[in-house]
């Protein structure tokens, strides 16, 4: 029996398990068909993610990078209109657990479920062994609605998010952010650098400390928030050739913005890919 402490405005809802990671177009396809039938049933919405993967404990060398941060998940889970979004996190106790014990312990007992919302390929339990059909009975059994949303699909391939991972590292960042329907967030610590744009008129401030996919290198424009302002920004990811400088950065020059913002948070959505790197 695993402790899990759910607000008590969220107990009773309809609720979707995943991973989320990206919160693509798929997950927010499934989400609407989530927040649609909490409002029927007039109970919240709840988004239930994990933390860790569970590939992080099962086979950590295969673990891939995440394309969001829990905090960034979160905050994207919201803007699909989500009541409420519960963190579970993953141990091994929560691993062993077979398909009704998750069913049972998880879903009926800490969430109080009423409804359930997920996509066709949802695994669950022990070694992945329960699928869509294993949870149809489960519900059925008690009583709980179970709605099942279908695929989105892009040039004939299903959204996902290992797809999302491999257009970034492949420059493609235009066909992820497609896929994802969203920009994609970097956030960062803001570090000193070797204040070479400064001297000629490209000031950047050097992103560090970034917890999800880095994509490829090259140049990309994107745009961030400063004091509820916005900027442009345009992105460069790698060594800078042109300075013999082979050190991975990721520079950011803020069109229109003077400040000190060393050793701050930054947050930057990249919009779109623009070049490789190359030397002047």
């Amino acid at each position: 029996m695993i402790s899990l402490q759910v607000p008590s405005e969220l107990l009773g809802g309809c609720i979707s398990i995943g991973n989320f990671d990206g919160v693509h177009t798929g997950h927010a396809t499934m989400l609407r068909a989530l927040k649609e039938l909490a409002t029927s049933l007039r109970k919240p919405a709840v988004a239930v993610t994990f933390d860790p993967h569970p590939i992080v404990l099962l086979r950590p060398e295969l673990a891939p990078p995440v394309l969001t941060t829990p905090e960034e998940r979160i905050r994207l889970l919201k803007t699909c209109g989500m009541d409420g979004v519960v963190v579970l996190p993953v141990t091994w106790e929560l691993l062993e657990m077979s398909p009704l014990q998750f069913f049972d312990d998880v879903i009926r007992r800490c969430f109080q479920a009423t409804g359930i919302v997920e996509g066709p390929n949802f695994q669950f339990g022990r070694d992945r062994a329960g699928t869509v059909a294993t949870l149809k009975d489960f519900c059925t059994s008690a009583g709980m609605t179970l709605r099942v949303a279908q695929a989105v699909e892009d040039a004939s391939q299903m959204v996902s998010s290992s797809r999302i991972r491999t257009l970034l590292t492949e420059r493609a960042l235009s066909q992820a952010v497609k896929l994802l329907g969203h920009p994609y967030r970097l956030t960062g610590y803001v570090e000193q650098g070797a204040q070479r744009g400064r001297t000629i008129g490209f000031p950047t401030a050097n992103l560090t400390g970034i917890g999800s996919l880095i994509p490829a290198n090259g140049v990309y424009a994107g745009r961030t928030e400063i004091d509820s302002k916005h900027y442009a920004v345009a992105v460069s990811i790698g060594p800078n050739p042109t300075f013999a400088d082979q050190r991975q950065k990721i520079e950011c020059h803020i069109v229109g913005y003077s400040g000190d913002l060393y050793s701050k948070r930054l947050a930057v959505d990249l919009l779109h890919d623009i070049r490789p790197l190359c030397s002047f």
